[in-house]
């Protein structure tokens, strides 16, 4: 199932490394745009199909340091209530 969302992944790559000219030749080479133009969107959907481990651990990643600063901003608002609280009952 793919949701897609405006504006994510519509950027154009510009092939400032090697690696990305060749990622971007590869992926235009793939896709075949029409205006020549290969977007973030089309290199995930091309590295979803022949590389899924890279974007599975990238994932994996993010969703880690997502939750990471969740906990963290819980911690911060508990504190900030408990300094609420104790100035209320001052």
């Amino acid at each position: 199932m793919s949701t897609k969302i405006e504006g994510i992944g519509n950027d154009v790559v510009e092939t400032s490394t090697p690696v990305k000219e060749w990622l971007v030749t590869y992926v235009g080479e793939q896709h075949g745009p029409g205006s020549g133009d290969v977007t973030v969107e089309m290199i995930v959907d091309t590295l979803s199909e022949e590389f899924p481990e890279f974007l599975i651990h990238v994932a994996e990643e993010n969703w880690i340091r997502g939750y990471h600063q969740a906990m963290m901003d819980v911690d911060v608002s508990q504190q900030i209530l408990k300094q609420i609280d104790s100035k209320d009952e001052q």
